[in-house]
């Protein structure tokens, strides 16, 4: 029997989130089974089940791919010598979050948004999104205390509060650009930008 390379293995996960995330966005992450993963994929049920054994651990890769994204974004802000600014942080990510909503697979903030109301309800995907979120949030907290280090804060602000802010500022314009449609990074920017100079 030929073996599996660790290539073939990759691509049929990532077939297999591909399907998952599509299936999510076109009927709900509460409506979506694994039966309609597994149809979506074009895979076996023991495919799939071989890969991930619940709709939770799919979307725990939906997740991670989204947000493994987020993590080389800080990557390439945090390597540079420059002075660093939160707005200028939250500019970035709001530009990499429509980069990524607008990439070809399907919109992944529209998982997001359904995963946050499914947490609500189902521990397991909470504790995922927590993790997650978590995560994101360390980053901003990097950010602020880069930007205290170099003067852009003031050093009595505490840097926890400042990254919950910013933190909170994503999700925010996320809801935005689903529900209301009227924002745009720019616009988004625009705002911040005077929000932050009052």
């Amino acid at each position: 029997m030929p073996k599996v390379t660790e290539e073939h293995r990759l691509a049929r996960r990532e077939q297999i989130v591909a399907a998952a995330r599509t299936c999510v966005i076109e009927e709900g992450f509460h409506k979506t089974t694994m039966a309609d993963v597994i149809r979506a994929s074009g895979l076996s049920a023991g495919a799939v089940y071989g890969y991930f054994k619940s709709k939770e651990e799919i979307v725990e890769a939906i997740a991670e791919d989204a947000l493994s994204t987020i993590d080389e974004l800080f990557e390439k802000i945090l390597a540079s010598d420059q002075p660093l600014t939160p707005l200028a942080a939250l500019e970035a990510t709001i530009d990499h979050v429509v980069k990524v909503a607008e990439a070809p697979g399907g919109d992944v903030t529209r998982v997001a948004v359904q995963a946050w109301a499914e947490a609500l309800r189902n521990n397991e995907i909470r504790d995922v999104a927590k993790g997650k979120y978590c995560q994101l949030r360390e980053h901003f907290l990097e950010i602020a205390r880069r930007a205290q280090a170099d003067g852009t804060l003031e050093p009595d602000v505490a840097p926890e509060h400042v990254a919950q802010v910013m933190f909170g500022m994503i999700p925010g314009f996320v809801l935005q650009r689903l529900l209301i449609g009227d924002i745009t990074p720019a616009t988004y920017k625009a705002g911040l930008r005077a929000l932050l100079r009052s």
